[in-house]
């Protein structure tokens, strides 16, 4: 809760007073200022927490002294440099190269490698990074898939596009130079890999710069990007209203490629409650787009459709029929004879293991068939030695990235004689019933631990049920309070971050400052030490604000001890009645003569002491104060001054 809002006015502003933080933000008060923005200005938060907004909008009234919110905006109204510090003061811009280390380990070891894998080796890799702010985290993405891809490749298949609705950031972002000190978060060896120095500062590598595309880009209100594979919203979400993330996150849904990959902010939990994305790393936030069921694969044909070259001739050979049978059947099918040697292959073994008409007449050996898919010459051997047909089943043969599986049936030719003439050889296959069987056991093996799960879920749901039910909606409500006061607080969080940086900069001023003033301070000293007269310098009010060592060695008394006194009341051998009058001529302005007083100094000898006394004045001539100049003259005779 938010007490009143100290501007100055009678009566608190009912848009300064924020309730009890709920899903979505009621009208506050804030609408004047968001339509004034949007209709004048062409810029729309709307979308935005309102509770965010408000404490923005109070820092920028309390900046200019504003007291009520009509005043502010007939201030904005007038004054173009007032609109771009509002803006830069609602988007706030806190990032930093590889900002939480363990989501940028989980992309860097799993999902980008499965986004370059999936691609073709030709084809383009696409991220979007969206809220990019000052750029580091689109030169993080840059960086991580370089490293993966390697230089050459990078340059010609990666396209990343970083966009943000703050042109100032943008612009920052192209001209990809950073202070020294944000480098400190990279890996070990990146920042020599894709950094130049320049000066205090160090610069993204020119030629993979011109991967990186930045623009503008409003994600409430512009049409997303398409076809990304890896896109990363990281801390943007938590600025908005749940209808606006929704509405966000369905866009970039659209974005993304059916195998894209979602990376958003730590607390940002949306995407878990809804259907669009499903979590691939939930701790770190990333996740996969749900893809849209697929659409049924048509079959190939597998037949050679050829036309008998004897068709509607009316001419029958047998001969001819049995040979174009052979050719066109559906299993693959070749003949060896005794001496294993290759005589005939069909049109289905021809395609299935890349044999050609050359290859008929050669030895079984020489041929790949010979060992692929199975060692084919031992049952060659085998069947010609027993005469007998044999079946070996469920061969596995992997062709590239496909598994093929057959049943290879080799029968012995043989004549009436009994002589052997060759064998036969069948390879059917048998790769959809084997995948059809293996998605049955698993099928039957997930149903049957599924129906145990089921037993024992049943049982405790018969008992827990009716407590579930009064609780669900209690802990749905919960989790909606607790996620939005997680971004509330992320919100604040990156609003004090943003501030400690303008802190940290005021006190480097305030350092230098200092410096300076340690510098002055030395010199002055050092001025007042190589004087041989004793030097004593009084304000207006006649107390001591200067005295040099030559005063502290004359009279005894050291700095410390005499600072902020009363000049007339210092116990030293020196007759300081006689220095009213020249004192007050010098604050009058006046410049009196050389006073010539007996005294004793600290070593209690008598001295002869000539005083100067000149008046302290500003660059506007007033007077602050009188310095007297001191200088000792041991007298021969005369007693001490008594």
């Amino acid at each position: 809760m938010v007490a009143r809002h100290a501007l100055g006015s009678a009566r608190p502003q009912p848009w300064l007073t924020c309730g009890r933080v709920t899903g979505e933000e009621t009208d506050d008060g804030l609408a004047p200022l968001l339509d004034h923005l949007r209709e004048a200005r062409g810029v729309d938060f709307t979308g935005y927490k309102r509770s965010s907004l408000a404490r923005r909008v109070r820092r920028r009234m309390d900046a200019v002294r504003a007291t009520s919110l009509d005043d502010y905006l007939a201030l904005l109204d007038g004054s173009d440099e007032e609109l771009a510090d509002l803006l830069d003061t609602i988007l706030i811009n806190v990032t930093g190269f590889f900002r939480d280390a363990e989501t940028w380990e989980c992309v860097a070891e799993k999902v980008i490698p499965d986004v370059v894998a999936t691609n073709a080796p030709d084809e383009p890799i696409r991220a979007w990074v969206a809220g990019c702010a000052s750029g580091e985290e689109a030169y993080t993405v840059a960086m991580l898939l370089c490293e993966s891809v390697g230089d050459e490749a990078f340059r010609q298949r990666v396209k990343i596009y970083a966009t943000d609705a703050d042109n100032v950031a943008l612009a920052e972002a192209r001209r990809a130079r950073y202070p020294a000190e944000a480098l400190a978060g990279l890996p070990e060896g990146l920042a020599e890999r894709y950094f130049a120095p320049d000066g205090s500062h160090a610069v993204f590598r020119k030629d993979l710069r011109r991967t990186v595309i930045f623009g503008a880009h409003n994600l409430v209100q512009d049409p997303p990007i398409s076809r990304i594979d890896l896109l990363s919203c990281r801390n943007t979400l938590m600025y908005f209203t749940h209808g606006t993330q929704a509405h966000v996150l369905a866009q970039l849904h659209f974005a993304l490629r059916p195998t894209g990959y979602l990376v958003l902010g730590r607390s940002e939990a949306l995407a878990t409650r809804t259907k669009l994305f499903t979590p691939f790393d939930l701790k770190r936030r990333v996740f996969r787009r749900t893809s849209s069921p697929k659409e049924p694969s048509v079959p190939e044909d597998v037949h050679d459709r050829r036309t008998d070259p004897t068709e509607g001739t009316g001419r029958r050979e047998p001969v001819d029929i049995r040979a174009a049978a052979f050719e066109v059947g559906p299993v693959a099918q070749a003949v060896v004879d005794r001496s294993a040697v290759l005589v005939a292959v069909n049109h289905q073994a021809r395609a299935l293991f890349g044999l050609t008409s050359r290859d008929i007449g050669r030895r079984l050996q020489d041929l790949e068939l010979s060992y692929r898919p199975l060692e084919l010459r031992a049952h060659v051997e085998t069947v010609g030695a027993e005469r007998h047909a044999v079946t070996m089943r469920g061969v596995e043969w992997r062709r590239g990235a496909d598994v093929l599986w057959f049943d290879v049936t080799l029968q012995p030719i043989v004549a009436e004689t009994g002589e052997l003439n060759g064998t036969h050889v069948s390879f059917l296959d048998v790769t959809p019933q084997r995948q059809l069987q293996e998605k049955l056991e698993r099928s039957q093996l997930d149903l049957e631990t599924a129906y145990e799960e089921l037993q024992s879920a049943v049982e405790e749901l018969e008992t827990t049920n009716e407590e579930l039910q009064s609780t669900n909606e209690e802990l749905e409500t919960t989790n909606e309070e607790l996620q939005s006061i997680n971004e509330e607080l992320e919100t604040t969080n990156e609003e004090l971050q943003s501030t400690n940086e303008e802190l940290e900069t005021i006190n480097d001023e305030l350092r230098q400052r200092s410096a300076e003033l340690d510098e002055v301070n030395g010199f002055l000293e050092a001025i007042l030490t190589s004087l041989q007269s004793a030097v004593v310098v009084v304000d207006r009010e006649v107390r001591v604000q200067v005295w040099n060592q030559h005063a502290q060695e004359l009279w005894g008394l050291r700095a410390e001890e005499v600072d902020g006194e009363h000049l007339m009341n210092l116990d030293i051998g020196l007759p300081l009645e006689h220095l009213r009058q020249p004192v007050r001529a010098c604050l009058a302005g006046e410049q009196p003569d050389e006073v010539v007083l007996t005294a004793v100094n600290r070593r209690g000898r008598t001295i002869e002491c000539h005083v100067r006394a000149a008046p302290l004045r500003t660059a506007e001539g007033e007077s602050i104060g009188a310095m007297l100049v001191m200088d000792a003259v041991e007298a021969t005779t005369g007693p001490a001054p008594g």
